[in-house]
């Protein structure tokens, strides 16, 4: 028997739902953790994968997003990346705000095909891009936006010193924390903070108070 595509997998294994903080946007989303992590792995025929990101709304995300539906002056009219994109929530609420074009970038064929149900489920364009941009110049945009991207050292490290040379070309580059390990100490501005419901089965507490973050150049 064929394996699904990424498209049928998405569909099969989640559930048309609204993000806690987003009641104008509609996500496909797993409701639960277990089943659809050995179902990733099955369907891949791989052990010991990484969570499947693509399938849950993070609170660093919904911040992000918040704030672009808060905040359309940020990305209205501009080009926009949602980098390390997940769901493409973020990337769907810059649309939504009025964002000239938005690419959602991530590495995950799954979350590719999320990206693409879910712009199709809340009407809107956004590119899904499968490329690792760290380290590569960022020409034509204007706003790169990150939720949740500092959870492990090395991807935090490497990721927050290529966004500050992103940012010293004059590129507004927002990051999202809700209260990771690894957020940078300094050289950031604080922007907005949200309260956001989690689920214990992704965090440990009920809400995580998340930042979102201008990083400065250094």
């Amino acid at each position: 028997m064929n394996n699904p595509s990424p498209l049928d997998f998405v569909r099969d294994n989640t559930t048309l739902a609204t993000p806690p903080l987003l009641p104008e946007i509609q996500l496909h989303l797993a409701t639960e953790v277990t089943p659809l992590w050995e179902a990733t792995e099955e369907t891949l025929a791989e052990k010991n994968l990484p969570p499947p990101y693509w399938a849950f709304a993070w609170p660093g995300g919904q911040a992000v997003a918040r704030l672009m539906l808060d905040r359309p002056d940020l990305v209205a009219g501009k080009s926009v990346l949602d980098f390390a994109a997940g769901t493409g929530v973020v990337a769907i609420a810059a649309m939504m705000a009025g964002a000239l074009r938005v690419q959602a970038c991530d590495i995950d064929r799954f979350s590719l095909a999320a990206i693409a149900l879910n712009a199709q489920a809340n009407g809107v364009e956004v590119k899904a891009v499968s490329v690792d941009l760290v380290g590569r110049a960022l020409p034509g945009v204007d706003v790169v936006l990150a939720g949740d991207v500092c959870y492990e050292r090395p991807m935090a490290e490497r990721v927050t010193a290529w966004l500050r040379t992103v940012a010293a070309t004059g590129t507004l580059v927002l990051l999202g924390d809700p209260g990771r390990a690894y957020v940078p100490t300094h050289g950031l501005e604080k922007v907005a903070t949200y309260t956001v419901p989690t689920s214990l089965e992704l965090e440990d507490r009920t809400t995580r108070e998340t930042t979102i973050w201008r990083l400065l150049a250094e």
